[in-house]
């Protein structure tokens, strides 16, 4: 049996060697995985797909690796969070990736996917279903009969005559082998259906790979088995989708869409779910990733993974938040109320809290991390660079909702017993007391409220919530406003010289550092910043020269008032809670070296700020680093 480390290693180097004298012999340059933290993309807070940091490639700009490049990239998509407790959901995955950046196209890439799949990881080919584009006449685009046919080709190449199917979801199998499906399941881009992509997007027909388990199987538990035909895309636990060519040829345009300047593949396949084909088994964390974990697990608790639903529900839930989590801290979305560190807390919360359903009642999240990390570190090195940083941050997390986590439960027990004489609901003011107090997030009040039959009042929360804010930020307008001791001209300087220096930090270190505070007198500047290391002299000293060159070329401060959605574009660097900003919001720019929101107040020019200068670099608390700097006039 293949190893999911060995079939990484497999995919990889195949595709790296395809090319041929025919092609030139160039094969496909393996590229690093991103962060899971996207660099320069605003829309999203975390990498969600493999392609996701292709996108300007796609769109034409060159490649600096050539026009053949593969991967396996980290993803995390937060929206699969309540989906993760059946046989084939999680929120971390890794996705195999191959790109043709304007090179090969729809021959290559089903040749190429097809050899991959039978000849070179052993898929048996009668377990094997394909999806192709039947066409979307609203958009002028035509039904993909050429990968039909070349899929038709492959499969008679190992004594198959695939059948191609019309339409499946009305009819069932058929006998099929090859179905066509409309814009709904098999086009391709970020956003989803042609008609809700951004102007400018890049997306195209794809043509999808299933795996079949068995006909007998009726794993759904909302399966429409018994009064629908089943179906390749029928979700009834039958077939899962192992794999998506994305033929990457169109752009939306205000008159419809156009064919981009070259012709792309896409490729996606989840390395989770290739595994779960090669072991014949749907249970996705049956595959060899989550085997020490489960054995962990099963000792800590004493319930073997199969015992029940409701065992084997909080063993996947672990399984697979633990592992993001894991992942999540390496790439610096430390625990925390806001953006991406708000899912890692998430996520760690509800380990703990199914944990608890397994009679797990001690600290265990460090122990899970050693694992994934251990099976990982060949693969991924930074987690093993990054580990004392990873366990801590977990411990720190878990013991801290650990803390509330049994007054809390007690609590809302109180809760069940009054709402069930109160309309079976649970008040906004409970859910936020639970949220404030005991560190509940409003989906695990919901989780519990759901498991005893109760509703909770989401608006009445909202509102509660609003209130919160509202008093918590007429509580530090009244300290200071955006971290400055007061309005004075040189702090005004001052503040202004911390938009320099982060942009500096992010041009030095990386487009993935924010600001996590900021302390502003008129006598100097504390600022801090996500990084887990002390900065070296080098790095000090680039980003003093950078700040002094801007002062230096007396650049003049820009403000715009605009629309917030508006100004979401236009922004280099978002690390705050855009709540806290009315409908209309000021965007300040030095020049396009610094776009930011803010609501401070700033020099007229760069040029009268002084000389700047780092005074000290030192650690602030995990993962944090701070600086604190001077402005010198002569």
């Amino acid at each position: 049996m293949i190893t999911s480390h060995e079939l990484r290693t497999k995919y990889l180097e195949f595709f790296s060697a395809k090319g041929g004298s025919f092609f030139g012999g160039k094969g496909h340059t393996i590229i690093p995985s991103a962060s899971l933290i996207p660099e320069n993309d605003p829309t999203t807070l975390f990498t969600g797909s493999g392609m996701q940091p292709m996108v300007p490639y796609l769109l034409g700009e060159r490649h600096p690796l050539g026009t053949r490049i593969c991967d396996s990239q980290k993803s995390f998509r937060s929206q699969d969070i309540d989906d993760v407790g059946d046989n084939r959901h999680t929120t971390f995955f890794e996705m195999l990736g191959n790109w043709s950046l304007g090179d090969y196209f729809k021959k290559e890439q089903i040749e190429w996917m097809f050899e991959f799949l039978i000849k070179e990881i052993g898929l048996d080919p009668n377990k094997l279903y394909v999806t192709c584009f039947s066409g979307a006449d609203s958009f002028a685009i035509s039904r993909d009969e050429k990968a039909a046919e070349l899929w038709k080709a492959k499969f008679k190449t190992v004594g198959l005559e695939a059948k191609i199917v019309e339409n499946s979801e009305r009819d069932g199998m058929q006998d099929g082998r090859i179905f066509y499906y409309d814009a709904k399941k098999n086009w391709w881009s970020r956003a989803g259906v042609p008609e809700n992509m951004p102007l400018g997007e890049p997306g195209g027909p794809d043509s999808e790979m299933f795996w079949d388990f068995g006909s007998e199987l009726k794993l759904h538990e909302n399966s429409k088995w018994s009064s629908e035909p089943c179906h390749v895309n029928c979700d009834c636990g039958r077939f899962m989708e192992i794999g998506n060519n994305v033929f990457m040829q169109y752009k939306k345009t205000r008159m419809g869409f156009e064919e981009l300047k070259q012709k792309n593949i896409d490729f996606g396949g989840g390395l989770e779910r290739m595994a779960a084909a090669l072991n014949n088994n749907p249970d996705m964390f049956k595959i060899d990733l989550f085997a020490s974990v489960i054995k962990l697990l099963e000792k800590l608790s004493g319930h073997s993974y199969n015992e029940n639903e409701k065992i084997i529900y909080a063993f996947r839930v672990i399984l697979d938040h633990l592992r993001a989590a894991t992942f999540l801290i390496s790439d610096q979305a430390v625990p925390s109320n806001r953006d991406q560190g708000y899912f890692t807390r998430r996520l760690i919360r509800r380990s703990v809290r199914y944990a608890r359903d397994l009679g797990i009642n001690n600290n265990f999240c460090v122990e899970v991390a050693k694992i994934y990390i251990d099976e990982y570190s060949q693969a991924y090195p930074e987690l093993l660079q990054k580990k004392d940083f990873i366990l801590n941050e977990l411990e720190k997390e878990e013991t801290k909702f650990r803390e509330t986590l049994e007054k809390g439960i007690k609590m809302f027990s109180q809760y069940i017993l009054l709402g069930s004489e109160a309309g079976k609901t649970i008040s906004g003011k409970e859910a936020f007391d639970l949220f404030q107090s005991y560190g509940f997030p409003l989906e695990m009040t919901i989780e519990l409220a759901t498991e005893n039959k109760l509703t909770v009042d989401i608006n009445s929360f909202n509102e509660e919530m609003t209130k919160h804010q509202q008093l918590s930020r007429a509580g530090a307008e009244q300290k200071f406003k955006g971290g400055l001791a007061d309005t004075s001209e040189q702090s005004t300087k001052y503040h202004t010289a911390t938009h320099l220096l982060l942009a500096s930090l992010r041009q030095v270190l990386g487009a993935d550092i924010v600001q996590k505070g900021s302390n502003i007198t008129a006598e100097r500047l504390r600022f801090d910043f996500n990084w887990p290391d002390k900065l070296t002299a080098e790095q000090i000293k680039v980003v003093e020269d950078l700040v002094n060159q801007k002062i230096a070329e007396n650049i003049t401060v820009q403000m715009q008032e605009l629309p917030k959605d508006q100004a979401k574009d236009l922004v280099t660097v978002r690390s705050f809670d855009l709540s806290k900003y009315g409908e209309v919001v000021k965007v300040y720019k030095i020049a396009d070296f610094s776009i930011e929101f803010c609501g401070g107040p700033h020099v007229q020019n760069t040029g009268v700020m002084g000389h700047f200068k780092i005074t000290k670099e030192e650690a602030c608390s995990a993962g944090v680093r701070r600086i604190k700097a001077i402005l010198i006039h002569s």
